[in-house]
């Protein structure tokens, strides 16, 4: 399988700041006064309403016993264990709280727990939190169910125990295997970890395994993680994400003690995510999008040629249209029209649930615009193609009028061969795919009220 055509210097050009786009509005659009009586008031509107469709159910889980110097995840380290088991019992309060709320008709198909570090409770504790959401709600038969593990102190009875949950997937971070680079963030693990890591889950009956790499890290070199990339293809995992390391210290203090002299050149990243790409096209991976790839007969890469691809705060996903419920410190949920998210401290989270109140951070309630410019944005995100007969049909515009202002940004990308313009379509190329996040940008209005001085998004590649 060839790899899309890769100009580094195009790369460059396209390397500016900008949404992942799990959600539209972009979470930095949503808004502190949301009351949480709308969020409550949604989720009885759409248990009436869709009485019998399927949900989505992600748990966030913060605490590591470390700090890795290049996260960017809402996480807290703690080496005290009873700080872990405090926290699960907040989360299932609030679990019943609002599952409760939900028709039990509903099955759950999809499932995740992100974090912060899920794989660093202990046995009982993924027992106890495991069994509880299976109390709370109904699974489906053919459910998809994540869980995000470190390999490093990972034990048998712990990858045992997310088995018995009801894990069927498992998604691991190596980022780099050099040592040189595993010293500078803060993250030795050996490839004898990761490979027990992948061996295990596959001895027990995971279906999939994805693992995670970063490009763009301190005294990363392209040969270097060239031999990182061979290793990791020899582990064969179902699916991979290749990330631009994203250098926030305006957002992430904690990356200030990372020597910016030591992240490699523009031109060198963007090399090193050449190779990559060729790497894994050699090796027989998909580009399911933007920077995620899969084995072609993985569910993401079917998903992607048939047209069913979706994406939410998990990332890619083959489950579309299902209610999201989510769980803990800075959780956002996607209910109907309404993003909903959890405070973003534990210290906060713990107060609102002692007083028997949801943890409003901040939401959002989608206009009929939203909903339109969400459809065209999931489309080029998920589909590499926009209908624009379907998109007027379904919402009774015409596409070109109602995105006078949107279209013409898309020349730039029409020159460069990264969209083709085909009368009643918009097609991204293979070499377009790349920057996919770039040309999402063009539909979303909200980046100008943002400010291009508020540095809130990493690169786009």
């Amino acid at each position: 399988m060839s790899a899309p055509r890769v100009d580094v210097e195009l790369l460059k050009k396209y390397s500016v700041p900008g949404p992942r786009y799990t959600s539209y509005p972009s979470a930095p659009v949503f808004s502190q006064e949301f009351r949480p009586d709308d969020y409550l008031a949604e989720i009885r509107d759409t248990n009436r309403e869709g009485e019998d469709s399927p949900i989505s159910v992600y748990a966030h889980l913060p605490y590591c016993d470390t700090l890795c110097y290049f996260c960017g995840c809402t996480m807290k380290v703690t080496n005290d264990a009873t700080q872990i088991t405090a926290y699960n019992q907040y989360l299932k309060k609030e679990i019943a709280a609002i599952a409760k709320m939900v028709s039990p008709s509903r099955k759950v198909s999809q499932l995740h727990w992100g974090g912060g570090t899920p794989s660093y409770l202990d046995a009982a504790d993924i027992l106890d939190l495991g069994g509880f959401l299976k109390s709370s709600f109904t699974y489906a038969d053919d459910i998809e169910a994540g869980v995000e593990i470190d390999p490093r102190g990972l034990t048998k009875d712990r990858m045992e125990a997310f088995r018995e949950s009801g894990f069927n997937r498992t998604s691991m971070g190596v980022q780099d295997f050099d040592p040189a680079v595993q010293k500078a963030v803060n993250r030795i693990q050996s490839e004898k970890i990761t490979r027990d890591a992948v061996e295990w889950s596959r001895e027990m009956g995971f279906t999939s395994v994805n693992i995670d790499l970063i490009y763009g890290l301190p005294n990363q070199t392209l040969a270097g993680f060239e031999r990182t990339v061979e290793r990791v293809i020899d582990l064969s995992p179902d699916r991979l994400a290749v990330f631009n390391y994203a250098h926030v210290p305006w957002l992430k203090p904690h990356q200030k003690v990372l020597d910016e002299m030591s992240l490699p050149a523009a031109g060198e990243k963007l090399e090193i995510f050449r190779m990559t790409l060729e790497k894994l096209a050699g090796a027989g991976y998909e580009n399911v999008g933007m920077d995620h790839f899969a084995k072609p007969d993985d569910e993401l890469a079917l998903a992607r040629r048939n047209g069913s691809l979706y994406r939410n705060f998990q990332g890619y996903s083959t489950k579309a249209g299902c209610d999201l419920y989510a769980f803990g410190m800075s959780a956002i949920s996607f209910l109907g029209g309404v993003y909903h998210q959890n405070k973003k401290t534990v210290r906060e989270y713990f107060e609102k649930i002692d007083a028997g109140l949801v943890p409003t951070h901040a939401g959002y309630r989608m206009s009929r615009d939203d909903v339109i410019r969400r459809d065209v944005i999931m489309k080029i995100m998920c589909d590499n193609e926009v209908m624009k007969g379907d998109i007027e049909e379904r919402y009774g515009i015409s596409f070109d009028g109602y995105f006078a202002a949107a279209l013409p940004k898309l020349g730039a990308f029409t020159a460069d061969g990264l969209i083709e313009l085909k009368g009643d379509r918009i097609v991204i190329t293979p070499e377009g795919r790349l920057i996919v996040r770039n040309i999402a940008m063009c539909f979303d209005p909200y980046l100008e009220s943002l400010g291009k001085d508020k540095q809130v998004f990493s690169k786009t590649v």
